[in-house]
């Protein structure tokens, strides 16, 4: 493998990242991370199609996301870095590999800002019909754009109260849930297990659609081991949110699925056109239900649209600091990227245009072209352990503070999950379009890149 030069927090040539998270931020940042607008928007397809099974699909791919992150966490330990996978990649793979990993999450999460400032215009506009979407759009860009162009304690802040406040409402989801299925909820009645009585109601198929609907719900969690570069402690904030993200996945994701569908029939209507969650609070005779929904939903998609621009910044930042892109895109100032920043917002400043010009068709379309990005990055981030690994235990085993449960097997096995997904989204066709779109552009990056690797070579 040749050898690379990586970047690290303090090891920039020139003005380098501030460590202006605390603990607090970072540990807000990870329990708030796990609980994405996917898991508010996306799962009532999941439920439609898979019924009750939902659970296992959500358990199934909980499981799988559960060994990325200790994989993840295990590399991040021992080589801090806001380049996270990227800055991996490079170091396990060479360098085309970290080009091609760290671009095509920077094209994820560009877009994604863009998805999410649609999708919480949309909530506002149902509220006030009276203004257009796009002017909404615009405003959110405006005032996540210039809370990242601070200083990055502002981030930490606005990520700190998004992630108390998705908390505080799924715990109160889920509490609530419990004592009505207890029969201790006043004015409900516990419905039993009246609602599980089909486990398969649409058989296999609807298993593998449920599945795949849950593999992208979990996309973020990676963005606490960008943050953990910028924190006072970066190993200890690793290590500790990589092990808690177990339990965390577990309540939040599958704790909550398995509420959903014990209190609301699966192929009720309401599932899929109000939410699972709307359904069941519903269901529960919560006045105002729907509308307290779209408030957690809306402040969901906010959180979410912040941490992806902190998140394709520092991608980037990492990136050019490593000589993968355009240096100016590098500058720092006041501990901040802020052209990386700029430049990571421009996608979603476009959509404002988008969303004025194709208000019906550009939220499928900007889908379809990010479809199975992050298991590209997932499975590099697979690989990358499997060779680092091997390396740090023969030359510096003391920066394990993290290490990956049975390595190399589930290592292995993890790998293999993510091979399982890929051949059914190309059974499915509603994701084989993603995969196609998807693959298409990670080998246009990987030629580049492999490109760029031989010129840098040669020199």
């Amino acid at each position: 493998m040749p050898l690379t030069t990586v970047e690290t927090p303090t090891d920039t040539g020139g003005a380098s990242l501030s460590h202006g998270l605390k603990q607090r931020h970072l540990s807000m940042i990870a329990l708030g991370g796990v609980i994405g607008a996917g898991l508010f928007v996306g799962s009532g397809a999941g439920i439609a199609a898979a019924g009750p099974s939902v659970v296992i699909a959500y358990a199934l791919s909980g499981l799988l996301v559960m060994l990325v992150m200790r994989m993840l966490g295990e590399m991040s330990a021992a080589y801090p870095s806001s380049g996270s996978f990227s800055s991996h990649a490079e170091r396990a793979i060479g360098p085309w590999a970290g080009f091609t990993a760290g671009w095509a999450f920077w094209v994820l999460l560009c877009t994604a800002v863009g998805l999410e400032g649609i999708g919480a215009a949309q909530i506002v506009h149902g509220w006030l019909p009276g203004t257009p979407e796009w002017a909404w759009v615009a405003l959110f860009m405006v005032v996540f754009c210039g809370t990242n162009l601070a200083a990055v304690k502002n981030f930490g802040e606005f990520e700190f109260w998004f992630a108390a406040l998705k908390v505080g409402a799924i715990t109160l989801f889920l509490v609530l849930g419990v004592l009505a299925l207890a029969g201790v909820l006043p004015g409900t009645d516990s419905p039993g297990g009246s609602n599980l009585t089909e486990l398969l109601p649409n058989g296999g198929e609807g298993l593998v659609i449920g599945l795949l609907a849950s593999v992208f719900a979990y996309g973020g969690l990676e963005t606490v081991t960008i943050a953990a570069a910028e924190s006072q402690d970066p190993v200890r904030g690793v290590a500790r949110a990589v092990r808690t993200a177990m339990w965390r996945i577990a309540v939040f994701y599958v704790g909550s699925m398995a509420v959903v569908v014990a209190l609301v029939p699966w192929d009720s209507p309401q599932v899929v056109e109000d939410g699972p969650y709307v359904a069941a609070l519903d269901r529960l005779g919560i006045p105002g239900a729907g509308q307290l929904m779209n408030v957690v939903v809306l402040v969901a998609l906010l959180s979410a649209m912040n941490a992806n621009i902190y998140g394709a910044s520092r991608i980037g930042y990492s990136l050019v600091r490593r000589g993968q892109g355009p240096t100016w895109l590098g500058r720092v100032s006041g501990g901040v990227p802020r052209a990386a920043v700029l430049a990571s917002s421009v996608f979603g400043f476009l959509c404002v245009l988008l969303s004025y010009w194709r208000p019906d068709d550009v939220f499928p379309w900007l889908l379809n072209m990010i479809g199975a990005v992050i298991l590209v990055v997932w499975i590099f981030i697979a690989v990358s352990q499997l060779r680092l690994r091997r390396r740090l235990e023969r030359e510096t085993p003391e920066r394990l503070a993290v290490r990956m449960w049975a390595f190399p097997w589930l290592t292995w096995a993890a790998l293999a999950g993510m091979a399982t997904v890929f051949v059914l989204m190309a059974r499915e066709p509603d994701t084989r379009v993603q995969l196609y779109s998807t693959g298409a552009m990670t080998l246009a990056l990987a030629a580049v890149g492999y490109a760029w690797q031989r010129t840098r070579e040669r020199r």
